[in-house]
């Protein structure tokens, strides 16, 4: 049994990770700082509620990432940090940059430098496909250069990047593992993402709210493939030092075929309505997940269509 600190762990893939360690055994102390966004605080309370239904021994605690003084009791005792606390979205960054790089960059040194000074060997953390930006040659992997980001929240886990591997220097025992997630998607996704947004119109039988002509390609991740990455990085006892992963589907997806499969699912023959692209959004996202499957001995299981279905269940069920 493993003693793991998940920061950020009532949010959308923070619940379903928490969910998958404690069901094998695991002992998780939650930390989150309840924001209202992106994610509506609203979420991550019926989170909290739920995973204190289902497993009464886990302990959430209110808190951010940033408070030093805060952290450091929580680290402390911990065998394994897992970090997925941070700001996420692209269009949301544009709006408020310095909250971007403080949560996500400075929120990052602190955990880990708390970790360091534990001398915790394992700290997994939250990164993102959005490291790649246009100039990425796809399908994008980790040795690839990531240097020309689209928006500040891409620059902010790229920033988290290169400051979790030069931690690394001070901690020559350290195991760092840098996930870069692909588009996840799944039941409890934040609600103005692509699919959910999507699978709510229909439901609702309104028009599908469509960004740009429809031929942005992407590589649509399932949570619960991403939960079974995430514990697989978390156990990995390969050589110490900072290591980037990609997690994702490997085969990306266009949004046309993504609304055909959405309304398939839903049983509706879905319409759309065009808008403008949104600033900071990249062409294409498509992962090589060669090392993920080699070293985490990792490959998604969720077809598209099954994982549709989980959204469109969900949807229909939730009043969120």
């Amino acid at each position: 049994m493993a003693r793991v600190l998940v920061t950020g762990g009532v949010g959308f893939i923070g619940y379903h990770v928490t969910r998958a360690l404690l069901a094998r055994g695991d002992e998780a102390l939650v930390v989150d700082d309840f924001s209202d966004a992106p994610y509506p605080r609203v979420a991550k309370r019926r989170n909290e509620a739920d995973l204190r239904r289902d497993f009464p021994s886990v302990r959430v605690v209110e808190g951010c990432v940033t408070d030093r003084a805060a952290m450091a009791p929580l680290v402390a005792g911990r065998d394994r940090i897992l970090h997925l606390a941070g700001l996420a979205g692209v269009r949301h960054s544009f709006a408020d940059p310095a909250r971007y790089a403080r949560v996500n960059v400075e929120g990052t040194a602190v955990v880990q430098e708390l970790a360091r000074q534990a001398g915790i060997e394992h700290f997994v953390f939250a990164s993102s496909s959005s490291v790649y930006g246009n100039s990425t040659p796809l399908p994008a992997h980790e040795d690839a250069p990531a240097t020309v980001p689209e928006s500040p929240y891409a620059a902010s886990k790229r920033s988290a990047e290169l400051v979790a591997s030069a931690l690394c220097r001070a901690a020559p025992r350290m195991r760092c593992a840098a996930l870069r997630f692909f588009t996840v998607y799944g039941p409890r996704q934040r609600p103005e993402m692509a699919i959910t947004l999507f699978a709510r119109a229909v439901v609702a039988g309104r028009p599908i709210p469509m960004f740009g002509d429809g031929s942005m390609r992407r590589d649509f991740t399932h949570v619960d493939d991403i939960a079974r990455g995430v514990l697989a990085a978390l156990d990995l006892n390969g050589p110490p030092g900072f290591r980037p992963y990609n997690l994702g589907s490997g085969a990306p997806v266009d949004l046309h075929a993504l609304v055909a499969a959405i309304g398939a699912a839903a049983g509706v023959d879905p319409k759309v309505e065009h808008a403008p692209e949104q600033l900071g959004d990249v062409q294409a996202t498509f992962a090589d997940i060669a090392r993920a499957r080699e070293e985490l001995g990792w490959e998604p299981r969720v077809k598209l269509t099954e994982g549709l279905a989980t959204v469109v269940s969900w949807v229909k069920s939730s009043s969120l």
